[in-house]
């Protein structure tokens, strides 16, 4: 099979492509730059698609054996990723851009342009493992070995189609200490490299600030459920739902508990804060619903709403591909926010994926 191994300069994508070469398959690394700035530097363990991380990329595909190339997606990932990000805050919503780039970068734009020069299949270092189960052995996604680094949830909105056309050979590592291991002793020169995290283009970690330095400044009030106004903000796009800390209130509640954001509405520019109750809902409602396969009012599902997140247990009410789905938990749930994904598993399979719209109580 010819592979197409995205290579993001860390030891994950590269032990996946040596892998899959192991495997048999004829494979291709390519690294994508997704920084505007082809300047810019990791910093610590921040920062993602850097000079630094090419040039690992590009010894790692030396040793492997294999051609590499870079592939500019600088534009498509500004246009689809950061400015989604921008816009879901402006709106009050609260979004995963790292669902949003697997979606719409990793499993669309990578996956067209490796169909166009005839690539069977994109491998990637994602932890996650693809069971070819399904009728007519049609492939589903199921969670990782390693549960700690499981990434299915972020997965989930790729599709079975393109998973059809994806390759995880991390899926069935038990750690992440035994795919060091597996760096190492093929020599591919990252073996120690550490981990990238938070979001990648916000190398300094200060979410807040890339967004007053994008979205600028829109003065509102902080109000309580009733109204009643307890002070200033400076801009909706700095809170988001569940928030305790910052909220730079002078005066604590009448009952004294903490509060929390509760609401945003950036239409009135307000902020809603309130006790923690209120965070809570039985119910969870989304749209753009992804199905990997049909789901039938009244089927039990395990709900997730965050990456690394427990998944609820619930009932399915309504479940329409790429339309709405709608779940009653067994239990409440807490700081459900417009622009989640919320993912369906039946036990480690993925069922659905699909994006909050509103919470319910």
């Amino acid at each position: 099979m010819k592979v197409l191994a995205a290579m993001s300069g860390g030891v994950d994508s590269a032990v996946a492509a040596a892998l899959a070469h192991e495997a048999g398959h004829d494979v291709t690394g390519v690294h994508m730059a997704l920084s505007r700035d082809p300047s810019q530097t990791r910093v610590g363990s921040r920062g993602c698609c850097t000079v630094e991380d090419a040039d690992d990329a590009r010894v790692a595909a030396e040793r492997i054996g294999i051609p590499y190339y870079v592939w500019d997606l600088s534009e498509d990932f500004h246009d689809l990723v950061v400015e989604d990000f921008l816009a879901e805050y402006a709106a009050g919503r609260t979004p995963n851009p790292c669902v949003r780039c697997n979606e719409r970068i990793k499993f669309a734009s990578l996956l067209e342009r490796a169909r166009l020069l005839g690539f069977d299949a994109v491998c990637t270092g994602h932890y996650a493992r693809v069971a070819h189960d399904g009728p007519d052995g049609a492939p589903s996604l199921h969670r990782a070995r390693n549960r700690a680094k499981d990434q299915s949830y972020v997965l989930a909105v790729m599709g079975p189609q393109a998973l059809a056309a994806s390759v995880f050979p991390l899926g069935g590592f038990e750690d992440k200490q035994q795919v060091r291991q597996a760096a190492y002793e093929r020599r591919l020169g990252i073996s120690t490299k550490p981990d990238s995290y938070d979001i990648c283009f916000i190398a300094d970690g200060d979410t807040r600030g890339f967004l007053r330095r994008h979205l600028g400044e829109s003065p509102g009030e902080i109000v309580d459920a009733d109204g009643r106004v307890l002070g200033e903000h400076r801009g909706t796009h700095g809170f988001t739902i569940g928030q305790r800390r910052g909220l730079g209130l002078q005066d604590p509640a009448p009952d004294g508990r903490p509060r929390y954001v509760v609401d945003i509405d950036p239409r009135r520019h307000r902020v809603v804060v309130g006790a923690a109750e209120l965070l809570s809902t039985r119910t969870l409602e989304a749209t753009d619903t992804v199905l990997f396969e049909p789901l039938a009012p009244g089927r039990p599902v395990a709900c997730q709403i965050r990456a690394h997140g427990e998944a609820v247990p619930g009932i399915v009410e309504q479940a329409e591909d790429h339309g709405a789905v709608r779940v009653t938990l067994e239990q409440p749930m807490r700081g459900v926010a417009a622009g989640q994904t919320l993912v369906l598993y039946d036990g480690d399979r993925v069922l659905a994926s699909a994006t909050l719209t509103r919470r319910t109580a």
